[in-house]
């Protein structure tokens, strides 16, 4: 039988990149990147390992047309990180979603975060979470066979480098109380494996269901204790809200989404299903902080 095509979306990226790792290891998949430039060195790299990569981009939705053609499945992500996508995720994403509806995708996957400004009353924004979000409605309104939401975590990858501290130490300043258990965090790359899984398993896993990747839950100072066991030599701060938003551009987004987290936690109030749900389907289970900073974060490196 011919191999299912699965069109990945932000196939150069943290998550994309983990989706076409563990179609690839699955080897029951053809995969799709989308690429602006076929022609980089990141797209060349991608054909190398036999991946397909059609020129298209999310900013022009009919460039996707191509990008869809024949795919029985599809992982979308948008970025926060791409400014030319900062304010507009719940648009291009909502716009990507419906191109792949309208081009015969059977299964999307569609890789979300809760609704923030729901979960606080409208007290915070956090417009990476909320824009997600709110696509989640499209999603469920657009008539697929099959749909699913994955939820990223807070990326183990995020603390690879430590901050100058103003006592000459290295560490974070964060604007929540460091002993607050409440983040969700994970390696980014086994969400690939989660997205391999609930394709593999089709209408075996519950339509619409919610997995959330995550290796644990953890305080700031967690962090901290498990760096420091393995020899590393940092700390962290607590600043008030208002001097961490005068950090850099965007900080006031990421201090919502702190004390978002230290009253919600990282997954919010359905965190426990979704992340059952995630460690049900794929068995091998997630890396936990302790693992995962052992292999990747070497005292000095």
């Amino acid at each position: 039988m011919t191999e299912p095509v699965i069109s990945v979306l932000g196939g150069t990226g943290a998550q994309g990149g983990g989706v076409v790792d563990a179609l690839l290891a699955a080897r029951k998949f053809k995969v799709r990147v989308a690429s602006r430039n076929p022609s980089s060195d990141a797209a060349k790299a991608l054909k190398a390992r036999n991946v397909e990569v059609v020129k298209a981009d999310m900013l022009e939705p009919s460039s996707l047309k191509a990008f869809y053609d024949g795919a029985h499945g599809a992982f979308l992500v948008t970025n926060f990180g791409d400014p030319a996508q900062r304010g507009r995720e719940e648009e291009i994403g909502a716009s990507a979603v419906n191109a792949a509806r309208s081009a015969g995708v059977k299964h999307l996957i569609w890789s979300t975060l809760p609704d923030v400004e729901k979960i606080s009353g409208g007290r915070l924004k956090v417009q990476h979470f909320t824009m997600k979000a709110h696509v989640d409605a499209v999603v469920r309104s657009a008539g697929f066979e099959r749909y699913t939401f994955v939820e990223a975590p807070f990326y183990f990858q995020n603390l690879l480098v430590p901050q100058p501290l103003p006592d000459g130490r290295r560490g974070w300043a964060v604007p929540m109380n460091p002993t607050a258990r409440v983040i969700h965090a994970g390696d980014i790359t086994e969400l690939g494996r989660t997205v391999a899984a609930a394709l593999d398993a089709g209408a075996k896993l519950e339509n619409g269901s919610y997995l959330a990747v995550c290796g644990g839950t953890y305080s700031w100072d967690d962090f901290v204790a498990t760096l420091n066991a393995l020899g590393h030599d940092v700390r962290v701060v607590r600043v008030a809200p208002e001097a961490f938003d005068g950090f850099f551009p965007g900080a006031k987004e990421l201090r919502e989404m702190y004390e978002y987290f230290e009253a919600h936690t990282y997954f919010g109030p359905n965190a426990q299903t979704a992340i059952v749900a995630a460690r049900a389907l794929v068995r091998s289970g997630f890396t936990d902080f302790s693992e995962w900073a052992r292999k990747n974060m070497k005292p000095g490196g």
